[in-house]
């Protein structure tokens, strides 16, 4: 059916028609880009990368080839969406579990789901962690990182992080990616069923100090401010000055309303 142009009394264009058939237009644009990216998940799920050609694509969509090149310009830019649509999925996942007050349990709880969504899904996780290319990074791959950058900052605020938080969060980023990697290139029949639990317990041990007493205060300013000040006699990257100035500094944190506070006053 022919749309028909409606004008004004005074003959001109209506606006309103053609905003609505833009609008039209919009939502059939994101119907066939949802319908697209789900089929080519599913054949990726079925067959691995090579079932994602755009033949296949386009007859599990029904729609027409152009309209894939149209939507995401080549198949990279087709496996970029359908990766983005398995990070948000793991995304989805990663954020229905309700943190605890521990953690270094809830890392541990972090990458037994990551290693269970890779070996569920191992060839949409090889795409989105085996097929990066140099120097590029997806914007849902970024904020799974940001997810755990924010869980090791928890352990560092717990006064359990023994090395920098950036050089952390790397450590057991690379190390969780291969490990899971691994686990997939492995035959099922050959894995080691013990090797996850192996490179966890050994990513934890690296990156954490042992755990504080039961009757520790709840973690916060006082508790990094005491752990900090019991490890500066150990450390030679300050003065004799600078030492006497932050453990100043430190103390007054952990102890607000001591001697140094009425000094001060």
């Amino acid at each position: 059916m022919e749309s028909e142009d409606v004008t004004t009394a005074d003959g001109s264009r209506d606006g309103t028609h053609d905003a609505n058939r833009g609008h039209d237009s919009s939502r059939d644009r994101d119907g066939h880009r949802e319908r697209i990216v789900t089929a080519a998940a599913r054949l990726l799920s079925e067959g691995g990368p090579d079932a994602v050609s755009t033949r296949a694509v386009s007859s599990a969509a029904g729609v027409q080839p152009p309209t894939i090149y149209r939507l995401f310009g080549d198949k990279q830019g087709l496996l970029d969406a359908v990766v983005a649509y398995g990070f948000t999925e793991y995304l989805s996942s990663k954020t229905a579990e309700e943190p605890t007050d521990d953690p270094v349990e809830d890392l541990r709880a972090g990458w037994d789901l990551h290693i269970g969504l890779g070996l569920a899904n191992p060839a949409l996780y090889s795409l989105m962690y085996g097929g990066h290319r140099p120097g590029v990074s997806s914007p849902a791959s970024v904020a799974a990182f940001e997810m755990l950058a924010r869980l090791i900052r928890r352990i560092a605020e717990a006064g359990r992080l023994a090395i920098p938080e950036e050089r952390a969060a790397a450590l057991v980023h690379a190390a969780g990616c291969g490990t899971t990697l691994t686990l997939i290139a492995t035959p099922e029949d050959r894995r080691d069923p013990e090797l996850s639990r192996t490179a966890r317990e050994a990513a934890i041990a690296a990156i954490t100090t042992d755990a504080p007493a039961p009757a520790a205060a709840e973690p916060g300013p006082v508790a990094a401010a005491v752990t900090l000040r019991a490890a500066l006699p150990r450390t030679d990257a300050l003065t004799a000055s600078e030492r006497g100035l932050l453990r100043e500094w430190l103390d007054r944190i952990a102890d607000p309303a001591g001697p140094h506070r009425r000094r001060a006053d």
